[in-house]
């Protein structure tokens, strides 16, 4: 804070000019659908770092790769022997009603027992000072390329401080991404694996980051026009040369688009035959089919479980305290304390359906309550929490504003961690909603072990 003082708020000022002017220069940009244009806009970012000291993350890290650990055993136990349902730990209930368990992958074994390859989990700091988990996002989760062009950006904005703290590096990510994609290529690979990005198109609001992790990696973006598979049901790449066998796909694209033969048959982003070539071995894709099962804020609540059930241990990060709308008792406590509450829907990303009670109109909890009433096991609520703020750059003033914080967690053969991860800010004052569709935008995040 002293330093911010000393540069002063013209200075800063200069610097976040510059910042906003790379990120024209570069195309650093995302997708807002919600306004109704669908159009790219500059991505929003703030100057000035959030600090965070080593030794705490290093509690956070451990927290996360415990997590996923259990979280991957229960996808593997879900689609194959379902002992957390005959034990009575998980309700059977529950599962039958899951948007996201596709019963075509029973019986399936990925590769290290690993299903979500890529996770990126949301965190957000209490009153109490604690980092809880708000959410596991299992599917196809975003945002890793903004962390990695937000320290870009940040190094050349503060060079001075990079010279006299150590701040942990965040640019391995994609060689630990390609090295993990490369690991989970079938043992009948012959030679070295190809692997390719599998996105939706230019449309998509993640493009960005599917090209600029595709150009990192130094790997093919493709969409599903540019895949075959053959009557072998081995998965092909249209190339000038011809078709060229592909090991590995990081799909980008929902579970329901993948492949029309299996899923959504008018889909037109997927790739016919994808999950024959998948469960016959041939291929593998990352986050595997089905991982999703396991992305559900209603499924998030019994993740304390797992980690007792499977790892026979506690959970190091805590969960927000939930309550689950499918059962009597605390769906009573939810429509009585609504105004006390965010309340959720179990399936919606992006801060989309959810109510923050002491900010809801009266028509709006009703409406909320109605919601709940008529289909419980789709909404959970939580208490309001107090997310800690750091300071942030408004119109020239420093002011607080309410963070969270989304780390990145490869799984396969080993756990990587990204040391820190996409901090996004509300920057609206008094604002707790984050996401940058809804008004939000992002800091670099610095795991600092000390200054000179």
């Amino acid at each position: 804070m002293a330093y911010l003082e000393q540069l002063g708020s013209e200075e800063l000022r200069k610097r976040q000019d510059l910042a906003n002017l790379d990120i024209l220069t570069m195309g650093i940009t995302f997708t807002v659908y919600s306004d109704g244009q669908g159009i790219d806009r500059a991505w929003p970012f703030d100057v000035i770092p959030r600090l965070i000291d080593a030794s705490e993350w290093r509690v956070v890290e451990r927290g996360l790769v415990q997590r996923m650990r259990a979280l991957n055993a229960f996808i593997d136990d879900i689609y194959n022997d379902q002992r957390v349902v005959a034990d009575g730990v998980f309700p059977a209930e529950l599962l039958e009603r899951s948007t996201n368990f596709r019963p075509e992958c029973r019986g399936a074994k990925p590769k290290f027992g690993a299903w979500a390859h890529i996770c990126g989990s949301d965190l957000v700091r209490g009153a109490d000072g604690v980092f809880y988990v708000l959410e596991d996002n299992l599917r196809v989760p975003s945002g890793v390329s903004y962390v990695l062009e937000n320290r870009a950006i940040s190094k050349r904005a503060f060079a001075d401080l990079f010279e006299r703290y150590s701040i942990e590096p965040v640019d391995a990510y994609t060689d630990e991404l390609q090295r993990l994609l490369l690991s989970l290529a079938p043992e009948t690979c012959p030679g070295k694996p190809t692997v390719v990005v599998l996105t939706p198109g230019i449309f998509n609001s993640a493009y960005f980051e599917h090209a600029y992790l595709a150009q990192r990696m130094g790997v093919q973006l493709v969409e599903g026009t540019d895949l075959v598979v053959g009557e072998d049901d081995v998965v092909r790449m249209r190339t000038i040369s011809g078709l060229q066998r592909v090991d590995v796909v990081y799909r980008r694209i929902d579970d329901l688009f993948l492949d029309p033969e299996v899923f959504h048959p008018d889909s037109v982003l997927g790739v016919p035959g994808l999950m024959r070539a998948w469960r016959a071995g041939n291929v593998a894709i990352a986050n595997a089919p089905g991982a999703g099962v396991a992305d559900d804020k209603v499924v998030y609540a019994w993740v304390p479980d797992f980690i007792r059930y499977y790892l026979g241990e506690e959970a190091i990060l805590p969960n927000v305290p939930t309550y689950r709308c499918l059962y009597d008792d605390e769906r009573r406590y939810v429509v009585e304390h609504i105004a006390e509450l965010v309340v959720k829907p179990a399936n919606e990303s992006g801060g989309y359906g959810l109510l923050i009670g002491d900010r809801a109109t009266g028509e709006e909890r009703a409406a909320a309550i109605a919601n709940i009433e008529a289909d419980p096991r789709n909404w959970i609520a939580q208490p309001i929490l107090q997310l800690s703020t750091v300071p942030t750059l408004c119109d020239a003033r420093i002011e607080p504003r309410h963070v969270d914080l989304r780390p990145f967690i490869l799984s396969g053969a080993h756990h990587y961690v990204t040391a820190g991860g996409l901090t996004r800010v509300a920057l609206r004052k008094g604002s707790l909603i984050v996401n940058s569709s809804q008004g939000g935008g992002s800091k670099d995040t610095w795991i600092v072990s000390g200054a000179d």
